[in-house]
């Protein structure tokens, strides 16, 4: 979660650099602003991937090379389904009850749809978001309830 992206970066960002061009963007988790118990470790390794991406990603985008992270909440995908069986079996409750609990506890009372996740990766590979580098953007439905 960190260590990987890493060394990808580091392989390919001179590349990109020298053709004029280039795109990398980290899928952490919104767990860099909210960390969660049950994340244990992960929590600093994308932690470290972030302060990473922080001081590189200002020495690129002269070079029309912009990095940034996209922070995720809970989408509707198989991960998710795999998240929610385990708390199933650790907890005895039922799927569905969990299931639809995390979905009315957003503000957007829904998954985000995959969908919606490749839009936004989408834009942020664009020519279009040249001038968007070393952000965190969340994508969570306004579940975050911090203003930074």
């Amino acid at each position: 979660m960190m260590l990987g992206p890493i060394a990808m970066i580091r392989l390919t960002v001179d590349g990109m650099a020298e053709r004029g061009f280039g795109r990398i963007i980290n899928i952490t988790s919104r767990s860099i602003k909210i960390p969660q118990l049950e994340l244990g470790l992960s929590n600093s390794a994308r932690s470290g991937l972030t302060g990473f991406v922080a001081g590189l990603a200002r020495t690129q985008v002269h070079r029309n090379v912009t990095i940034n992270n996209i922070l995720p909440g809970i989408f509707d995908t198989e991960g998710q389904w795999h998240h929610i069986q385990s708390l199933s079996e650790q907890t005895g409750r039922d799927f569905s009850a969990i299931h639809q609990e995390r979905a009315a506890a957003n503000p957007d009372q829904r998954y985000g749809r995959p969908e919606e996740f490749g839009a936004t990766c989408a834009f942020l590979c664009s020519q279009q978001a040249g001038f968007t580098t070393g952000q965190n953007l969340l994508i969570d439905g306004g579940s975050y309830p911090g203003t930074f």
